[in-house]
């Protein structure tokens, strides 16, 4: 067992971090708490940008940006401490070659944000290819085309091994397994593998320091595990906003069958992370179901069945998804109201809140959504006034968290952030 394990096994929690954490669940499961609560789903660099710490800095030495965090907490005396996981580590894209991502040092400059490359990693023509065999397509294109560093595996999968049975026996075994890794594509991939291997471990245990230092100074984390909606994961990472737009015109019924064949792994890959972090929050990072992406007649067909299976597959195993609905989520409201209630929390960026009030205010938590503008252009008594607003229409009887529309944004002004906590502290007192 590491230290941090250890610590987590001994972790006792202090009657500031019981005080917030049932806050927390008690707006998160539609219970009226003692007041409403504030916390931000995430942050990203606006803790390091108003210490003087580049975006470049903070991606590549996180123990900086976990502290800028913890000073974050701290000062505007949040309910949550903010989740580690939104700011990607840079040396491991740098170590893979990663295309997929372009980030501060890497592609931008120092204090640009990092932005998502969209492609179509997987061709239209590849659907078919893919369902034959997911894990050889994985290795012979998909990783090649994601990495500059696994990029030799695409040459190398020209040819197939041997079936691996036959190679099952001393005679066989070391002279094939020794010649396939001493091939220099390959030593030279496995040299990679292992530096990896190094920064993700001390990555892991950075956080984890992080974790069990926020939860001894009082304040829970309310997610570490994470997941994308089936249909995101093929639009984001596979196919492109393009591609898969084209296929839901063209080949529907393969876009169906691949999202159908990913729902079940997005549903176990974030039942493992949670249980492995003892963390019964689980965020789901949303970017193609809102309006002006596709009709609720296509939302009905291609998103909703999936997103919904992802959602009580995570309730089933005893989690809560924390969903984030970025852009307008108005035309979907009446979907949401098939959940059962309670169970899950919307986090919104945009939506009509008297509707969503109205349609799921005894579904759903609601936890939001203070506009950016308002963050980074606004006066403190703006804020204070919309935070106002979000208390009367949300409050009445608990079911609000107090949040902008995903964290606070990286230009919001510091007296803005103070203004929500005093704006909550004044109005959000049952």
């Amino acid at each position: 067992m590491s230290e941090n394990e250890e610590q987590a096994s001994a972790f006792q929690p202090s009657p500031e971090y019981l005080a917030r954490a049932k806050r927390m669940d008690d707006a998160m499961h539609l219970r009226r708490p003692d007041r409403v609560p504030v916390a931000p789903l995430s942050l990203h660099f606006h803790p390091t940008k108003v210490r003087g710490i580049s975006n470049k800095e903070a991606m590549y030495n996180q123990s900086k940006w976990f502290q800028a965090l913890k000073e974050e907490t701290l000062k505007y005396d949040w309910d949550a401490a903010p989740p580690p996981g939104p700011v990607m580590p840079a040396k491991p894209l740098e170590i893979l070659g990663i295309k997929q991502v372009e980030w501060p040092g890497g592609g931008l400059n120092q204090d640009q944000p990092f932005q998502w490359v969209e492609n179509e990693y997987m061709k239209q023509d590849e659907y078919d290819e893919f369902f034959q065999d997911p894990n050889t397509f994985a290795v012979k294109k998909l990783w090649p085309r994601v990495s500059s560093t696994l990029a030799p595996l695409s040459d190398m999968m020209q040819m197939p091994p041997p079936p691996l049975f036959a190679l099952s026996n001393a005679y066989t075994l070391p002279p094939f397994l020794g010649g396939m890794i001493g091939q220099s594509p390959l030593r030279d991939i496995m040299k990679k593998a292992l530096e990896l291997a190094d920064e993700i471990e001390k990555n892991t245990e950075t956080a984890i320091a992080y974790v069990m230092e926020m939860m001894n100074l009082g304040y829970p984390i309310e997610s570490i595990a994470a997941t994308f909606p089936p249909f995101d994961w093929v639009s984001d990472s596979l196919r492109g906003l393009r591609g898969s737009s084209m296929d839901m015109l063209k080949v529907p019924e393969k876009l169906i069958s691949m999202i159908d064949m990913i729902t079940p792994v997005t549903i176990e890959g974030a039942v493992n992370w949670a249980q492995q972090s003892q963390n019964k929050g689980v965020a789901i990072f949303m970017h193609r179901g809102a309006a002006g992406f596709m009709s609720n007649k296509q939302y009905e067909k291609f998103y909703w069945p999936s997103f919904k299976a992802l959602l009580l597959g995570l309730v089933d195993a005893g989690l809560t998804p924390i969903a984030l609905f970025e852009g307008d989520y108005t035309p979907r409201l009446e979907f949401l109201q098939e959940l059962p209630p309670g169970k899950i929390v919307a986090h919104f960026d945009r939506v009509d809140r008297k509707k969503a009030k109205k349609l799921i205010g005894d579904v759903m938590c609601f936890w939001g959504n203070i506009p950016s503008s308002l963050m980074i252009t606004g006066t403190p008594q703006q804020v204070k006034d919309d935070v106002k607003e979000l208390i009367e229409t949300f409050g009445d009887n608990g079911g609000l968290i107090i949040d902008s529309i995903n964290g606070f944004p990286d230009e919001s002004k510091p007296e803005n952030i103070m203004a929500v906590t005093e704006a909550v502290r004044e109005f959000g007192v049952y």
